[in-house]
């Protein structure tokens, strides 16, 4: 007895999807999640890994069954038969594309916006605590400080501000509030961080993959980047844009500390007073 092609589709389908929820929910790719956006980011990742795993399975499956149940048989020379005017098939494989990538569209921008990506970067809320005191600026300064992209300080936590500075082929970091210039980041777990981004010759780009943020750093147009670290260790900082032959070696490292360690670097990296 043939089984009829409805139901084959339908289990097949089902097959297709289990597996593409297994691959989203059971396949450990991603590294050590260590920030506050790392879930959000991973709930994206697992949407994007199912709907791939789909995706992926079902058109190699298809071409596959098409090499074997198609096969050109011995002898046989002729065309095959020209068919055409297949309106439900045309509806179908355009219509479940649109609304995929609709989809991820919209989800994506959710995602984004969730991680602070869609807020004001030039709002009051996103100024340094030295800038908001200054009431007067000229129109030259006030163009200099413009942040041109980035992910923005969400909520009204206390934020930790650095300045980073890329250059071929190195990160630098430097604490205005506490005056300290570090080749490594050092910040404290709990604590919003704002990095205000500059390069100084070639497009670079900081990319922490245990926090899931990345964002170029362009010469001449101030990004921003604000995570909150949630664990303790020491993450690699890697440059994500080809900046030069050493490009490979443009790496530092983030330091994450709890909150006294990181009072402690501060005090023993600070420059001395004069009384």
């Amino acid at each position: 007895m043939r089984i009829p092609s409805a139901i084959i589709t339908s289990v097949a389908g089902m097959l297709l999807v289990l597996a593409g929820f297994w691959a989203a929910n059971y396949s450990d790719l991603l590294p050590e999640s260590a920030s506050l956006n790392a879930p959000v980011y991973d709930e994206l990742f697992k949407v994007l890994l199912a709907i791939g795993t789909v995706l992926l399975l079902g058109m190699t499956g298809l071409v596959v069954y098409s090499l074997v149940r198609f096969r050109r048989k011995d002898g046989d020379t002729l065309d095959g038969p020209a068919i055409e005017g297949n309106l439900s098939l045309e509806l179908f494989w355009t219509v479940i594309p649109a609304v995929v990538v609709l989809f991820i569209g919209i989800y994506s921008y959710d995602i984004y916006d969730r991680m602070g990506g869609m807020a004001d970067l030039n709002g009051h809320e996103a100024m340094h605590p030295n800038e908001q005191l200054a009431s007067v600026r000229t129109s030259s300064q006030k163009d200099s400080e413009r942040i041109w992209g980035g992910i923005a300080p969400t909520g009204n936590a206390d934020v930790l501000p650095v300045e980073v500075t890329a250059l071929q082929f190195a990160f630098i970091f430097h604490y205005p509030k506490q005056n300290i210039t570090s080749g490594e980041l050092h910040v404290p777990t709990g604590q919003m961080v704002e990095l205000r981004m500059k390069a100084n010759d070639v497009i670079h780009a900081f990319w922490v993959p245990q926090f899931r943020i990345k964002q170029d750093i362009i010469p001449g147009q101030t990004t921003m980047l604000s995570f909150t670290a949630t664990k303790t260790g020491d993450y690699p900082i890697v440059c994500a844009e080809l900046c030069g032959p050493y490009h490979g070696g443009m790496r530092s490292h983030v330091v994450v500390q709890d909150p006294g360690g990181f009072d402690a670097w501060i005090e023993k990296n600070s420059p001395p007073t004069l009384s």
